[in-house]
């Protein structure tokens, strides 16, 4: 009989402990869901990356929010925002993509922001023999210079930036068969720094970060290309939209700024219009 008894026991012990795995596993995947909501996520064209580092520091430690950063070339990301990339922000090296996007009806209205000006310079390694500041352009023409490195000028501002001013010096035909392409001015920047190139046109703000500063730099004229302006927009399809604008306040904010100004970008007044051209 004691047996018979204890069976009922038995089996709702079982259905207890199945009940509560269940609830266990709920807890953990509404936890992850909710991780993953707090998480910022940010296309940033590769320029940014030291800067955008320590202002997605900064701003996490004051709003609590976790910044997802993946850097690239801006083209890239405008391709992939028009086909529904999971991207709450959109950090562009050319303000005519998120323009393009914000006219497509696939931006948050009232979102763009012009938040800098970019600048290119010739850099060589350090311990390069030629002087940079003394040679300028010409340091491109020396014997040892085999590869000079470049982002990709099809869909990298910088690259484009780099392709300009190298006309307008009247080097671009004799330097164009050593040009090297980088997918985006990162890589460029990498191709210099592991010496697969000589010297690099490259972004000022990837010149005076922590692994290259050490580096000889000559900054190039603004006026021999085209102004590298530079627009944020939050997508459309932004999940944590509110957390986009958070982001973008502290972007606009003095503090975020002075992080900018800091790696060489050059600013636009503040709260400064970005109306299409």
């Amino acid at each position: 009989m004691n047996a018979t008894r204890t069976q009922p026991f038995v089996k709702l012990t079982n259905v207890a402990r199945v009940l509560s795995r269940c609830l266990v596993l709920l807890f953990v995947l509404l936890t992850l869901r909710s991780v993953y909501a707090q998480e910022i996520r940010v296309a940033a064209a590769a320029d940014l990356k030291s800067a955008l580092g320590e202002v997605s520091a900064q701003f996490q430690k004051l709003a609590g929010k976790k910044i997802d950063v993946i850097y690239g070339s801006s083209g890239n990301f405008y391709a992939q925002s028009q086909n529904g990339a999971p991207f709450d922000v959109f950090l562009s090296a050319d303000i005519d993509y998120p323009r393009k996007l914000e006219a497509a009806g696939l931006a948050e209205p009232g979102t763009l922001y012009e938040y800098a000006v970019g600048r290119i310079v010739i850099w060589m390694p350090g311990d390069a023999r030629a002087d940079l500041a003394k040679l300028g352009w010409k340091a491109l023409l020396e014997p040892g210079v085999e590869r000079i490195a470049i982002a990709n000028p099809e869909h990298a501002p910088y690259g484009r930036a780099a392709v300009a001013a190298l006309r307008n010096a009247g080097l671009y035909e004799q330097v164009r068969r050593r040009l090297v392409y980088g997918e985006n001015i990162a890589q460029a920047a990498q191709f210099v720094a592991s010496g697969s190139a000589q010297v690099g046109i490259l972004a000022l703000s990837l010149a005076v970060s922590p692994a290259m500063k050490e580096g000889k730099r000559w900054e190039i004229p603004a006026n021999m290309h085209p102004p590298i302006e530079q627009g944020v927009v939050i997508l459309k399809s932004a999940k944590d939209k509110e957390g986009a604008q958070a982001f973008l306040a502290f972007l606009k904010s003095d503090a975020g700024r002075k992080i900018l100004e800091s790696y060489g970008f050059m600013l636009p007044p503040s709260g400064a219009a970005s109306a299409p051209r």
